[in-house]
């Protein structure tokens, strides 16, 4: 019986995978390579994000300001995070950004509010730099 010829390797596609913390697209990297198909988070901090209270807190702060805003006006995400961190120092607020950023996220998702870049909607998987907030 002849020899089996090895079929070559090949290739399988790279899709983008999306964050289980912050839900944003991630793309394929080198020392992912082996690991590929489990790659759950895109980032070592929200591998170690836990979810909690202050979640929650983050997004009905959103929500009340909106409200207290009105229908066309737009809010920042570090105004959610002053709102439940407290104002007195930065260093009171600053590590609720990307949490904050989280909720906005989350509310997105399910048509709640609308996240803005230069006065346009914007998908808020592929936003990058500065957003603003609005009411849908």
């Amino acid at each position: 019986m002849p020899d089996r010829k090895r079929k070559p390797e090949r290739e399988t596609p790279h899709k983008d995978n999306l964050c289980k913390t912050c839900g944003r697209p991630f793309a394929w990297k080198k020392q992912w390579e082996r690991d590929w198909d489990i790659v759950k988070y895109c980032s070592d901090n929200c591998r170690g994000y836990q979810s909690g209270e202050k979640d929650a807190a983050l997004e009905a702060a959103i929500l009340e300001l909106l409200a207290e805003r009105g229908r066309d006006q737009t809010i920042c995400p570090s105004e959610a995070a002053k709102n439940v961190g407290g104002e007195e120092t930065r260093r009171d607020w600053e590590g609720l950004m990307e949490p904050a950023r989280a909720a906005a996220h989350r509310l997105a998702g399910v048509g709640k509010v609308a996240i803005t870049q230069h006065g346009q909607v914007v998908d808020p998987a592929t936003a990058k730099g500065p957003i603003r907030l609005q009411l849908r």
